[in-house]
């Protein structure tokens, strides 16, 4: 009986997914979902190895603020201020980190603070919206934004996430050697300066990208989760990359699934799935002995 009732229910949940699927703005929204995720792991293992894991924290901070200035301004196109300056911004904090006096944590802190203060202040002063609170938390945690994609934000979110795979893949073995030993790369002469800023604008775009999936204030989950959990597994640097890659398109998708079905908030739901899925990492590597292989 209990058998026969859990099939119910799991057809109950097909017929209802599949009907869903049926419109665009689903299919957009898995699309987007999928990109996202693939591209903030793929460079979430080097930040967490370069401990620089904050910046993605401190930049979705930055975007929060550029995206305030953009609706006092009433821009109708928030990207075209919001892109630019997160990308800035992250070469600041690039620049800051490598100074003796302002280390990368206080760095980031600094403009991630002073972005989200003076970004509230200005939407509160010129309010451009009789819901100040309900837009401000949307930006934070995410909203249905991610519901109402247009097929031409979808195009430039495809278009953008194969530029940063690309990225990616061309230059592995130059990111790699700057993750691990950068002293050594420019003892050989590389120009790690240089890669550390290409990484930098990349998460930049990164973050502005998954504004609309999780929100300002979850991105650095995205980024972060999956590369933890795969760490908890694998101990070489491709296997991690390749792993946190496939766990965060999967966390991703069913986080949106789960909340398109039960109708919670888009990325409370994918961060809760990738928390979800670093414990189970962390049980299956403290069973099998993981990393410490």
């Amino acid at each position: 009986m209990c058998l026969k009732k859990a099939k119910e229910a799991v057809n109950v949940i097909m017929d209802k997914l599949i009907l869903y699927l049926e419109y665009p703005f689903v299919r957009y929204a898995l699309i987007v979902g999928v990109l996202i995720a693939l591209c903030s792991s793929l460079l979430g293992v080097t930040l967490v190895l370069k401990r620089f894991s904050y910046i993605g924290d401190g930049l979705s901070h930055v975007a929060f603020g550029a995206m305030a200035v953009a609706s006092v301004l009433r821009f109708t196109d928030k990207m075209i201020l919001i892109l630019p300056v997160t990308v800035i911004s992250a070469v600041l904090l690039l620049k800051s980190g490598q100074d003796a006096k302002i280390k990368g944590d206080a760095a980031i802190a600094m403009i991630s603070v002073g972005a989200l203060a003076f970004g509230y202040l200005l939407m509160n002063i010129f309010s451009t919206s009789s819901n100040l609170t309900g837009d401000v938390c949307s930006t934070l945690f995410g909203s249905t934004s991610i519901l109402t994609l247009t097929r031409e934000e979808v195009a430039v979110c495809a278009a953008l996430s194969v530029v940063v795979v690309l990225i990616f893949v061309f230059f592995y073995n130059k990111i790699f050697a700057v993750t691990f030993d950068e002293d050594f790369s420019k003892a050989i002469g590389t120009r790690a300066n240089v890669y550390n800023l290409m990484i930098a604008v990349v998460i930049a775009v990164i973050i502005v990208l998954a504004m609309n999936l999780v929100g300002s204030l979850l991105i650095s989950a995205l980024v972060i989760f999956p590369a933890l959990s795969a760490m908890r597994l694998f101990n070489n640097f491709k296997a991690v990359t390749i792993f946190s890659a496939v766990l965060s398109v999967v966390c991703a998708t069913t986080g949106i699934v789960v909340a398109i079905l039960a109708g919670t908030p888009v990325g409370s739901t994918i961060v809760a799935v990738d928390v979800v899925a670093f414990f189970l990492c962390y049980a299956v590597g403290m069973i099998t002995g993981g990393a410490s292989k």
